[in-house]
C-alpha cells in the first residue's frame, strides 16, 4: 500500500524571532532597533504576516495527507521522502536553499511578503494553497523543470545548486588555479582572480546578472531557467607574467564542463551563497562544473 503524500513546510526563522532570541525580550529588541534608527513594529508586522501565512497554508493541507515542518537551518539533517510535496513558505532564496536536497519532489513556493520579494520562485499567495495543494499531484498541474548546476571534485565531493556555484578562495581573496574547458581544444590558462561564478537561468536573476551588468551586458547571453545551458564568469582576473585573462566568460551546454585545477593551499566551492556548506579543495585537486542531472520541479 502506497503512503499518503506528506506536505513538508519549509520556513526560516524571522528577523523578529532572531532579534528576540538575541536580546531576550521584545522590549530589549525594540530598544536595540531604536538606537539604530529602526522601529520594531515593521519587523514584528512581517513576523506576524509570515506566521499567518504558515497557519493558512497548514490549514489548507488535505486531511488525508501527512505533514511536517522543517526550518532552513535544519535542511541538511532532514530526510526528504519520494512521496513528499515540498511547500516553501517565505522568500525566493528559501527555494534555492532546499533545492539541493531534493530528488524530483514537487515544490510549491508561497510568498509571505508580496512586493518585498521578487516572487521568481515563490509564485503563489497563501490563499492559493487551498486549491493548489490538492491538485499538485495531478498530471495536468503545470510544473517548471528548472536547470541546476553541479560541481564534482576528483575526490568525489559533489555540490548541487539552483542559482550558481562559486569557486574561489575563502573570504573572496585572490584565488590561484588553472582553468580549462572541455570544448576548447585543450586550452588551459593559469589565473589569479577573485573567483569563478557558474550559474543557471534561475541564477540569472541574481548574482550572475549583477556581474553581467557590470560588464555592460557583454559576453554570453543569460539563459532561461529551463534551458540546459549555463554561463560562467571569472571575477577580476589579474594579468601577470604567470597568469592570463583570455578565458573570463562563456557558456556551457548540456554536456560541457569547466574544469578548475587548484594552485593554492585552499580553495572552496559553494552553492547559492551558502558558504557554510562548502566543498574544500587543496593543491592539485580538480573540480568539474556543468549542468546537473537533477531538475527542480517548481509548481506554477
Amino acid at each position: 500500500m502506497s503512503l499518503a503524500p506528506r506536505a513538508v513546510l519549509v520556513h526560516r526563522t524571522t528577523e523578529y524571532e532572531e532579534l528576540v532570541a538575541r536580546h531576550g525580550t521584545h522590549g530589549q529588541a525594540a530598544f536595540f532597533l531604536r538606537s539604530r534608527g529602526r522601529a520594531i513594529e515593521e519587523v514584528a508586522e512581517r513576523h506576524h504576516r509570515t506566521r499567518r501565512a504558515m497557519a493558512e497554508v497548514t490549514a489548507a493541507i488535505p486531511l488525508t495527507w501527512r505533514q511536517t515542518q522543517v526550518e532552513r537551518a535544519d535542511l541538511d539533517r532532514f530526510l526528504f521522502a519520494p512521496e513528499d510535496v515540498v511547500v516553501v513558505v517565505g522568500q525566493d532564496g528559501l527555494v534555492a536553499n532546499v533545492a539541493k536536497y531534493l530528488a524530483g519532489q514537487p515544490v510549491v513556493g508561497i510568498d509571505t511578503d508580496p512586493g518585498r520579494n521578487p516572487g521568481v520562485l515563490v509564485r503563489h499567495r497563501p490563499a492559493d494553497a487551498r486549491t493548489l495543494l490538492p491538485s499538485v499531484l495531478a498530471t495536468a498541474t503545470g510544473v517548471s523543470e528548472l536547470t541546476m548546476v553541479e560541481a564534482v571534485a576528483d575526490d568525489t565531493q559533489r555540490l548541487l545548486a539552483l542559482n550558481e556555484i562559486y569557486l574561489g578562495a575563502a573570504g573572496h581573496q585572490t584565488a590561484r588555479y588553472r582553468l580549462s574547458l572541455d570544448d576548447d581544444r585543450g586550452v588551459v590558462e593559469a589565473q589569479a582572480s577573485s573567483g569563478v561564478l557558474v550559474g543557471t537561468g534561475t541564477g540569472a536573476s541574481g548574482w550572475l546578472r549583477s556581474v553581467w551588468q557590470e560588464r555592460g551586458g557583454a559576453g554570453p547571453c543569460l539563459p532561461g531557467p529551463t534551458e540546459d545551458r549555463l554561463v560562467w564568469f571569472v571575477r577580476e582576473a589579474w594579468p601577470s607574467p604567470a597568469t592570463g585573462t583570455s578565458l573570463v566568460a562563456g557558456e556551457l551546454g548540456a554536456e560541457g564542463r569547466l574544469t578548475l585545477t587548484v594552485e593554492s593551499e585552499r580553495l572552496i566551492a559553494f552553492g547559492d551563497g551558502i558558504e557554510s556548506d562548502a566543498v574544500e579543495l587543496t593543491w592539485g585537486q580538480t573540480i568539474r562544473v556543468g549542468v546537473g542531472g537533477e531538475r527542480l520541479r517548481l509548481v506554477g
